[in-house]
Protein backbone atom coordinates (compact mmCIF):
# COMPACT_ATOMS: atom_id res chain seq x y z
CA UNK A 1 0.00 0.00 0.00
CA UNK A 2 1.32 3.41 -0.95
CA UNK A 3 1.01 6.63 1.02
CA UNK A 4 -2.52 8.14 1.04
CA UNK A 5 -4.05 4.63 1.00
CA UNK A 6 -3.92 4.33 -2.81
CA UNK A 7 -3.23 0.85 -4.10
CA UNK A 8 -0.02 0.52 -6.07
CA UNK A 9 1.23 -2.86 -7.21
CA UNK A 10 4.94 -3.42 -7.74
CA UNK A 11 5.95 -3.67 -11.38
CA UNK A 12 9.74 -3.46 -10.98
CA UNK A 13 11.34 -4.04 -7.59
CA UNK A 14 14.14 -2.00 -6.07
CA UNK A 15 16.49 -4.93 -6.58
CA UNK A 16 15.55 -5.34 -10.25
CA UNK A 17 16.08 -1.61 -10.82
CA UNK A 18 19.54 -1.62 -9.27
CA UNK A 19 20.64 -4.73 -11.18
CA UNK A 20 19.54 -3.31 -14.53
CA UNK A 21 21.07 0.12 -13.85
CA UNK A 22 24.45 -1.53 -13.21
CA UNK A 23 24.14 -3.31 -16.56
CA UNK A 24 23.22 -0.07 -18.34
CA UNK A 25 26.15 1.77 -16.73
CA UNK A 26 28.53 -0.94 -17.88
CA UNK A 27 27.28 -0.61 -21.49
CA UNK A 28 27.36 3.19 -21.42
CA UNK A 29 30.81 3.21 -19.83
CA UNK A 30 32.18 0.99 -22.62
CA UNK A 31 30.67 3.21 -25.31
CA UNK A 32 32.09 6.41 -23.82
CA UNK A 33 35.44 5.08 -22.62
CA UNK A 34 38.10 7.78 -22.92
CA UNK A 35 35.57 10.51 -23.73
CA UNK A 36 33.99 13.18 -21.60
CA UNK A 37 30.24 12.76 -21.47
CA UNK A 38 27.55 15.32 -20.76
CA UNK A 39 24.46 13.72 -19.32
CA UNK A 40 21.26 15.68 -19.66
CA UNK A 41 18.53 14.46 -17.37
CA UNK A 42 14.91 15.30 -18.04
CA UNK A 43 13.26 16.63 -14.90
CA UNK A 44 11.64 15.75 -12.73
CA UNK A 45 11.10 12.04 -13.12
CA UNK A 46 14.61 10.95 -14.09
CA UNK A 47 16.47 12.33 -11.06
CA UNK A 48 16.56 9.06 -9.09
CA UNK A 49 17.57 7.06 -12.15
CA UNK A 50 20.26 9.64 -12.96
CA UNK A 51 21.71 9.53 -9.44
CA UNK A 52 21.95 5.75 -9.41
CA UNK A 53 23.25 5.61 -12.99
CA UNK A 54 26.11 8.08 -12.52
CA UNK A 55 27.23 6.32 -9.33
CA UNK A 56 27.72 3.18 -11.45
CA UNK A 57 29.43 4.85 -14.43
CA UNK A 58 33.15 4.47 -14.84
CA UNK A 59 33.76 7.51 -17.05
CA UNK A 60 33.96 11.28 -16.67
CA UNK A 61 30.52 12.91 -16.71
CA UNK A 62 29.11 16.38 -16.60
CA UNK A 63 25.46 16.86 -15.72
CA UNK A 64 22.80 19.30 -16.77
CA UNK A 65 19.02 19.27 -16.64
CA UNK A 66 16.06 20.07 -18.85
CA UNK A 67 12.51 20.31 -17.63
CA UNK A 68 9.50 19.53 -19.78
CA UNK A 69 5.79 19.23 -19.29
CA UNK A 70 3.17 17.37 -21.28
CA UNK A 71 0.96 15.82 -18.59
CA UNK A 72 -0.25 18.60 -16.31
CA UNK A 73 -2.47 17.05 -13.62
CA UNK A 74 -3.61 14.12 -15.74
CA UNK A 75 -2.38 10.56 -16.22
CA UNK A 76 -2.63 11.07 -19.99
CA UNK A 77 -0.18 13.13 -22.03
CA UNK A 78 -1.66 16.22 -23.65
CA UNK A 79 0.67 15.75 -26.61
CA UNK A 80 1.81 19.35 -26.30
CA UNK A 81 5.40 19.60 -25.06
CA UNK A 82 6.89 22.66 -23.44
CA UNK A 83 10.31 23.29 -21.93
CA UNK A 84 10.03 24.42 -18.33
CA UNK A 85 13.81 24.53 -17.69
CA UNK A 86 16.52 24.83 -20.31
CA UNK A 87 20.18 23.84 -20.13
CA UNK A 88 22.83 25.89 -18.40
CA UNK A 89 25.67 24.41 -20.49
CA UNK A 90 26.26 24.35 -24.22
CA UNK A 91 26.08 20.96 -25.92
CA UNK A 92 27.94 22.16 -29.02
CA UNK A 93 30.68 19.69 -29.92
CA UNK A 94 30.08 17.51 -26.85
CA UNK A 95 29.12 13.88 -26.44
CA UNK A 96 25.61 13.98 -24.97
CA UNK A 97 23.50 11.29 -23.34
CA UNK A 98 19.88 12.29 -22.80
CA UNK A 99 18.43 10.45 -19.78
CA UNK A 100 14.65 10.01 -19.54
CA UNK A 101 12.54 8.27 -16.94
CA UNK A 102 9.92 6.92 -19.36
CA UNK A 103 9.21 7.02 -23.07
CA UNK A 104 5.48 6.86 -23.67
CA UNK A 105 4.05 8.52 -26.79
CA UNK A 106 7.55 9.57 -27.85
CA UNK A 107 6.42 13.16 -28.45
CA UNK A 108 8.47 14.66 -25.61
CA UNK A 109 11.55 12.68 -26.51
CA UNK A 110 11.25 13.54 -30.22
CA UNK A 111 10.96 17.24 -29.31
CA UNK A 112 14.01 17.07 -27.02
CA UNK A 113 16.14 15.13 -29.51
CA UNK A 114 15.29 17.59 -32.29
CA UNK A 115 16.03 20.54 -29.99
CA UNK A 116 19.37 19.11 -28.88
CA UNK A 117 20.46 18.06 -32.39
CA UNK A 118 19.88 21.64 -33.55
CA UNK A 119 22.47 22.69 -30.95
CA UNK A 120 25.10 20.51 -32.71
CA UNK A 121 26.50 18.05 -30.18
CA UNK A 122 29.37 15.77 -31.32
CA UNK A 123 27.06 12.84 -30.60
CA UNK A 124 23.65 12.34 -29.05
CA UNK A 125 22.29 9.13 -27.58
CA UNK A 126 19.21 8.41 -25.51
CA UNK A 127 18.84 6.32 -22.37
CA UNK A 128 15.42 5.67 -20.84
CA UNK A 129 14.66 3.69 -17.73
CA UNK A 130 11.21 2.65 -18.97
CA UNK A 131 9.94 2.12 -22.50
CA UNK A 132 6.18 1.91 -23.07
CA UNK A 133 5.92 1.13 -26.82
CA UNK A 134 2.16 0.41 -26.77
CA UNK A 135 1.44 4.17 -26.60
CA UNK A 136 4.06 5.32 -29.11
CA UNK A 137 2.79 7.98 -31.52
CA UNK A 138 6.10 8.83 -33.20
CA UNK A 139 9.08 6.69 -34.14
CA UNK A 140 11.97 7.32 -31.82
CA UNK A 141 15.01 5.17 -31.15
CA UNK A 142 16.48 4.37 -27.77
CA UNK A 143 20.17 3.60 -27.52
CA UNK A 144 19.80 2.22 -24.00
CA UNK A 145 16.73 1.26 -22.01
CA UNK A 146 16.06 -0.42 -18.73
CA UNK A 147 12.69 -2.12 -19.04
CA UNK A 148 9.87 -2.45 -21.54
CA UNK A 149 6.63 -1.99 -19.64
CA UNK A 150 2.94 -2.54 -20.40
CA UNK A 151 0.46 0.24 -21.08
CA UNK A 152 -0.20 1.22 -17.46
CA UNK A 153 0.25 4.41 -15.47
CA UNK A 154 3.39 3.95 -13.37
CA UNK A 155 4.70 5.79 -10.34
CA UNK A 156 7.64 5.53 -8.00
CA UNK A 157 11.41 5.78 -8.41
CA UNK A 158 11.06 9.41 -9.47
CA UNK A 159 7.82 9.10 -11.43
CA UNK A 160 4.80 10.81 -9.96
CA UNK A 161 1.08 11.35 -10.08
CA UNK A 162 0.29 14.95 -9.12
CA UNK A 163 3.69 15.21 -7.36
CA UNK A 164 3.00 12.11 -5.23
CA UNK A 165 4.86 8.77 -5.10
CA UNK A 166 8.24 9.93 -6.48
CA UNK A 167 10.01 8.58 -3.38
CA UNK A 168 8.84 4.99 -3.70
CA UNK A 169 11.96 2.79 -4.10
CA UNK A 170 10.28 0.69 -6.82
CA UNK A 171 8.21 1.26 -9.96
CA UNK A 172 4.57 0.51 -9.36
CA UNK A 173 1.29 0.55 -11.23
CA UNK A 174 -1.52 2.66 -9.85
CA UNK A 175 -4.68 0.61 -9.59
CA UNK A 176 -7.93 2.15 -10.83
CA UNK A 177 -5.97 4.65 -12.93
CA UNK A 178 -9.14 5.73 -14.77
CA UNK A 179 -10.37 7.50 -11.64
CA UNK A 180 -7.34 9.81 -11.93
CA UNK A 181 -7.86 10.85 -15.57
Amino acid sequence: MAPNNEKISTLISKEELQKRIKELAKDIGKDYEGRDLLIIAVLKGSFMFLADLIRELDCHVGIDFMGTSSYGASTKSSGEVRITKDLEQSVWGRHVLLVEDIVDTGLTLRYLVDTLRARQPASLKVCALLDKPARRRVRIGLDYYGFIIPNAFVVGYGLDYQEKYRGLPYVGVMEDEDQHS
